[in-house]
């Protein structure tokens, strides 16, 4: 049973205006990153210098919320990248088809990058507008040292620009990342025993594993602090926390007394400098040894709050993934990441060939159109982005041609430039449709200032058509090679993570486990790997047309019980004295999640299997037996 969506659904999804408060320090930032470049430019004599080293001010626009060691490296490669897409560019615009060829190389790599490196934003975008714009400049060759060189100067402001909190609190993202784990630990202390326990658990879960990724983000091998050392041990100690919880606590059917969730708040307000200490909790009057043992650990994290961490008795590991080991993963025949890069390339390689093979006004806008559609993460999203693209850019196409007809200059064109940046990031929170209003314009005021409009109703005519001709382009192209693409790799991505974490578990509970160092397990990165790529096939597939949500939904369970299990898997890694089982139990534990992984690729329902001990990892093998009783029904015959 399909479930394809109205046309009326899908533009009301489309127009639909979210919540989401106005981020007023990074819109008026990214202002400044743009219109600075042409400020200077318009003091020196040479305002169109200055605006195309504005163009390296879409740096800024890469600027989220990870650690400042992170966002240094990430913010001096897109400069760098946009900085090379313009030079490319202009060497390139003579030859068309070579021409057409990059945009789509340039737009495969960036997409391959950030989707590897599972790096929020923009992704490619800019990259393929800063190749585009170049084409609808006058085409001099020799200009692209100069050009590249002003856009790197732009990029270096916003690079400036960007890291600029470093200097007052070097560990703010990281100190809000654990602030959000603890936060999370106490709504699922309070959820335990009540029916928001398992999405709470999940909650805990995800939040976690996001904490760890943004600490691991931060960390400098060369350089480390006591702050980000203390933030380090209250992550783990409240890792510690959750498993005493699992292990003792989620059997229960009554609820846990709350001011054991009211302990773990103080925790929160307790982390940034100001406060250092726990506030008092009153003790609930039934109490046993569990909870008593529970409070203990609770009130621990004061000692970490305090003491210097030289005296805690704690081991700091740092293991990141090596960068080849991440992108080894992510090129692969069946990974998702570089299969949607291909095809983004290839797709936007088309809509250039076309933009460039007929007799279209300044036609760059067909190829940037048909990028900006293609970054939703779905199908579904695709049409919403092609629905908010082309609205949002007619309007902005408008407000264009009159702010150009106006001919504005001087530091008029300063000030639209500025308020044009502020307001795309404020809007594009809401909705992307409200950003592109104001997307449009800048961007055409930046390649196209110097343009003499003589009609105003062919500039905007033109304008619209070439934005129809590319986010028809995605469209159809996103349709085409990707409707079914994610739904028929589902069963061997489930399988594969399947057997790559029985992988892992055999060298954590074997004497295989004596080879390998804490940092070097390479189970470890293939379970990883193949489970971020399931997530990512999953999450795609919800959003195909159509699609089975009833089929989809089904298989939920499953993949909420191997993310348990992931989690499980990883924090026992961290216990040294972890029992050896036997060859037997290991021999039935891979029969058991054989059978899962080979149900899965015939389509078939699992039988369940027994399940042996693993002393001391009760929740492991609960989990293995959820994951088990989750895929016994026939999932994949109902469609």
């Amino acid at each position: 049973m399909s479930n394809s969506p109205t046309l009326f659904m899908v533009v009301k999804k489309a127009l639909e205006i979210n919540k989401n408060p106005f981020p007023w320090t990074k819109a008026i930032s990214a202002g400044f990153c743009a219109a600075i470049p042409a400020f200077i430019g318009l003091l020196t004599g040479n305002l169109a210098y200055g605006m195309q080293a504005g163009i390296g001010g879409f740096t800024y626009l890469y600027v989220f919320n990870e650690p400042y060691a992170q966002r240094a490296k990430k913010l001096f490669w897109v400069m760098i990248g946009l900085s090379l897409s313009v030079g490319i560019g202009t060497m390139l615009a003579p030859y068309s088809w070579l021409f057409a060829f990059m945009v789509g190389v340039i737009g495969a790599v960036a997409t391959f990058i950030f989707g590897a490196l599972k790096i929020p934003g923009p992704a490619a975008v800019f990259f393929v507008l800063c190749i585009s714009m170049t084409s609808g400049m006058p085409i001099d060759p020799t200009l692209a040292p100069l050009r590249a060189g002003l856009v790197l100067l732009g990029g270096l402001l916003s690079w400036v620009i960007g890291m600029a909190g470093w200097l007052f609190n070097p560990h703010a993202p990281e100190m809000r990342a654990v602030k959000k784990v603890y936060v999370e630990l106490a709504s699922f202390l309070d959820a335990i025993g009540t029916e928001d326990y398992n999405q709470a658990r999940h909650r805990t879960v995800m939040q976690m594993k996001t904490t760890d990724d943004i600490l691991l983000a931060g960390h400098i091998s060369w350089r480390t602090t006591d702050v980000y050392n203390r933030l380090l041990l209250l992550n783990h100690h409240a890792n510690d926390i959750f498993l005493h919880v699992i292990e003792h606590f989620s059997e229960q059917s009554g609820q846990l007394p709350p001011e054991l969730g009211t302990a773990v708040r103080g925790i929160v307000d307790s982390i940034d400098d100001k406060k250092t200490t726990l506030p008092r909790i009153r003790q609930p009057e039934e109490r046993n040894e569990d909870i008593d043992r529970l409070f203990r650990k609770i009130f621990d994290a004061d000692a970490i709050l305090n003491e210097p961490v030289s005296k805690i008795n704690q081991q700091i590991n740092i293991f990141k993934r090596p960068l080849s080991t991440i992108f080894g993963g992510a090129f692969d025949k069946n990974s998702i990441v570089f299969l949607s890069a291909i095809r983004y390339g290839a797709i936007l390689t088309i809509a250039a060939i076309v933009a460039y093979s007929f007799d279209f006004y300044r036609s760059f806008w067909i190829p940037l159109s048909c990028a900006a559609v293609m970054l939703g993460s779905t199908i579904m999203s695709t049409f919403h982005r092609a629905i908010q693209r082309t609205l949002g850019t007619i309007i902005g196409i408008l407000a264009a041609s009159i702010i150009l007809s106006a001919k504005p200059q001087g530091i008029l064109i300063v000030f639209i430039i500025f308020a044009l940046t502020t307001l795309t990031e404020l809007y594009i929170v809401r909705n992307y449709a409200l950003a592109a209003m104001f997307i449009t314009p800048n961007a055409l005021l930046i390649a196209e200032s110097s343009t003499h409009l003589h009609k105003l109703s062919f500039f905007a005519t033109a304008r619209i058509i070439d934005v129809l001709i590319g986010c028809f382009i995605g469209l159809l192209g996103t349709y085409l090679t990707g409707r079914r693409s994610a739904s028929s790799r589902l069963p061997h991505a489930m399988a594969k993570t399947i057997r790559s974490q029985m992988q892992y578990l055999q060298v954590l509970f074997s004497e295989q486990r004596n080879g390998f160092s804490f940092e070097k397990i390479p189970a470890q990165s293939k379970m990883h790997t193949n489970f971020d790529n399931l997530k990512i096939i999953y999450t795609t597939a919800l959003g195909e047309i159509p699609n089975n949500k009833f089929t989809l939904g089904d298989l939920w369970p499953a993949i909420f019980s191997m993310e348990q299990l992931r989690f499980h898997l990883d924090a026992c890694l961290k216990i040294k004295d972890r029992a050896i089982l036997p060859d037997e139990s290991l021999a039935q534990l891979l029969l058991v999640f054989e059978s899962m992984a080979s149900a899965l690729e015939h389509k078939q329902a699992v039988v369940r299997k027994k399940i042996p001990e693993i002393t001391g990892f009760s929740k492991i093998q609960q989990e293995i037996a959820d994951l088990q009783n989750a895929l016994r029904e026939k999932h994949f015959n109902k469609s």
